[in-house]
């Protein structure tokens, strides 16, 4: 069965001006259940991620800051909200999910954690409304318990992941395939092992004809036992923030892409949802849930 993790602090709290977005992680969930693609028992409700979990990952003096809310007033604006208690023990819930999705992959070919995608924390910062790094914190966990040999994260959120870029940037064992708006938010890069920055303004053909080439190039240099994909829905000609041109279709078919390749060559994979920010909540949301549906279709 393809498990999805899901928590109502997905969606709250958050402060004022910053709960549009974070609507889709109420109503992915309630979309999939009310069309029939999934039954309740493929969700599931992470606790906190252990704190011996994340310092295989992160900074210890960084996270002592996060968790007794000491960040200051420079580091918050960097992650673009003030902290707080709830929004730290969001991103613990978020980071098991995604480790317990992992699990899951590893069982059952694919799973889903409806948030997730954190790829802007770094080792020791939060930034772009990210605080602990889910895939990076999931990966090492991966490796420590010798559950994995060599991963592959693929990150076609429209925003580089330079927080993951930076965390692995000396783990030969993990394999960072970032595709981003070049002109794009963070502004200042990391060095992925496979960058593929893009104009401003990229389409359908291009966009897709230019993932099928370096995909197959991630793969072929990574040689990996496990994969992660963040599949941010922010590459929309409708979204506010990202500059590129896709139709909802393009991306439905950038995921089969994905998907099928890793399906074909039978390697889990753990999905996390990254961003999406188009005006209309509902291209956000169906954008999102036509990954769950074409999962739903190749690994049932």
């Amino acid at each position: 069965m393809i498990k999805i993790a899901w928590h109502p602090i997905y969606a709250h709290p958050l402060p004022e001006g910053h709960r549009f977005p974070m609507l889709k992680y109420e109503l992915i969930p309630e979309q999939l259940l009310h069309e029939g693609t999934i039954e309740q028992e493929n969700l599931f409700s992470p606790d906190a991620v252990n704190e011996d979990l994340i310092l295989l990952t992160h900074d210890k003096n960084y996270w002592g800051q996060l968790k007794h809310l000491t960040l200051s007033p420079k580091e918050q604006r960097r992650i673009g909200f003030p902290l707080s208690a709830q929004l730290v023990e969001r991103e613990l819930r978020i980071t098991q999910g995604t480790i317990e999705c992992a699990i899951f992959a590893k069982q059952n070919g694919i799973a889903f954690n409806v948030a997730g995608g954190t790829h802007h924390a770094g080792s020791n910062w939060g930034e772009g409304f990210c605080l602990l790094n889910d895939q990076a914190i999931c990966a090492n966990y991966l490796l420590n318990k010798q559950l994995a040999s060599r991963i592959l994260i693929v990150d076609l959120d429209v925003h580089q992941g330079n927080g993951t870029a930076e965390i692995f940037k000396k783990e030969s064992r993990v394999f960072t395939f970032s595709m981003h708006g070049d002109k794009n938010f963070p502004f200042r890069k990391e060095i992925s092992n496979l960058d593929v920055p893009l104009n401003d303004g990229v389409e359908d053909e291009e966009y897709l004809n230019l993932l099928e080439i370096n995909l197959k190039k991630a793969f072929e240099q990574s040689q990996p036992d496990f994969v992660f994909y963040l599949s941010g829905v922010d590459v929309l000609a409708t979204d506010k923030l990202g500059k590129l041109s896709l139709s909802k279709q393009a991306c439905k078919e950038r995921d089969k892409i994905v998907l099928q390749t890793c399906k074909n060559k039978n390697l889990p994979v753990q999905v996390s949802m990254g961003g999406g920010y188009s005006t209309d909540i509902k291209d956000i949301v169906d954008a999102h849930c036509n990954t769950y549906r074409l999962a739903f279709d190749l690994f049932n």
